[in-house]
């Protein structure tokens, strides 16, 4: 059994969970979800994808995450963080765990840890998952991306560059209109004008509804995406249905159901999880 897109259905694609190890701020440290939690239901946002905060070891962050998506499996996805350089080796047998065990439906990979690798790109294209990709504003290794894995989906978040990168911002969406493969979420995209600059040039099959919660304001963010006035079948892409189709394959490989249901035990019980912003 599949779950159809429907019009109600909004996907936050873009939010951390778990403890981080580290103490430099939020993004490494810890952040609970229930805020963000109870802001996105009554938004009325009806699911929300996972992947941990900055780890030193992301098998374990993994398994966090993946602890909190079995409290709430019909609300919640889950994305595999890998670091390029610190699990060379052995990100292969990483996702291999994330898809068979945990039932994650994409990968997650941060520059500040290292650059994008090959091994991770075949990780992708073995299990048919999307990499979203967060490139700190140096956009020009995603159009050598695009064409050595054309069979990958790639999603750039905050437009390419959440410090606000203006040039960055602005190549990115070239790239979005120019590549099949290459998307973005609005995750903290503070210039409006080039977000609907890249809906109008690349489409709304490019975009995907992103809060970069818990930190952002889910609502707000969600208001952002509403302000593009954007006809209704062009809304449910953004709002839902383009995630859906990056991660079909891999969702039903996982035999995951996702229709909108209460937390087990409420929304309270989700205090202790964490997460970071731009990250």
């Amino acid at each position: 059994m599949t779950f159809a897109p429907a019009g109600h259905t909004i996907i936050d694609a873009h939010c951390h969970a778990g403890k981080g190890d580290g103490l430099t701020g939020p993004w490494d440290t810890d952040a609970p979800l229930g805020d963000y939690l109870r802001r996105a239901t009554a938004a009325g946002i009806t699911h929300s994808v996972l992947f941990a905060a900055f780890s030193s070891d992301y098998a374990r962050a993994n398994r966090q995450v993946s602890a909190i998506v079995q409290r709430a499996p019909g609300r919640l996805w889950g994305f595999c963080f890998v670091n390029a350089a610190r699990d060379r080796g052995r990100i292969a047998a990483m996702v291999r765990e994330a898809v068979e065990v945990h039932g994650f439906v994409g990968i997650k990979v941060h520059r500040h840890d290292a650059p994008i690798s090959r091994e991770i790109c075949e990780a992708a294209r073995r299990h048919a998952l999307p990499i979203l990709y967060d490139v700190t504003g140096q956009v020009s290794q995603v159009e050598l991306l695009a064409t050595e894995y054309p069979d990958v989906p790639f999603i750039i978040p905050h437009l390419g560059s959440f410090s606000d990168d203006w040039k960055a911002q602005v190549a990115l969406i070239d790239m979005l209109v120019r590549h099949p493969n290459v998307h973005t979420d609005s995750a903290g995209v503070r210039r409006f004008d080039l977000l609907l600059q890249a809906v109008r040039r690349a489409g709304p099959a490019k975009l995907l509804f992103g809060s970069d919660g818990p930190w952002l304001h889910p609502g707000l963010e969600l208001a952002k995406v509403r302000a593009l006035k954007l006809d209704n079948a062009s809304e449910r892409l953004v709002l839902a249905g383009n995630f859906l189709r990056l991660t079909a394959g891999a969702r039903r490989r996982a035999g995951v159901i996702r229709r909108p249901r209460p937390l087990r035990g409420g929304l309270a019980g989700m205090r202790g999880a964490a997460a970071a912003p731009g990250r």
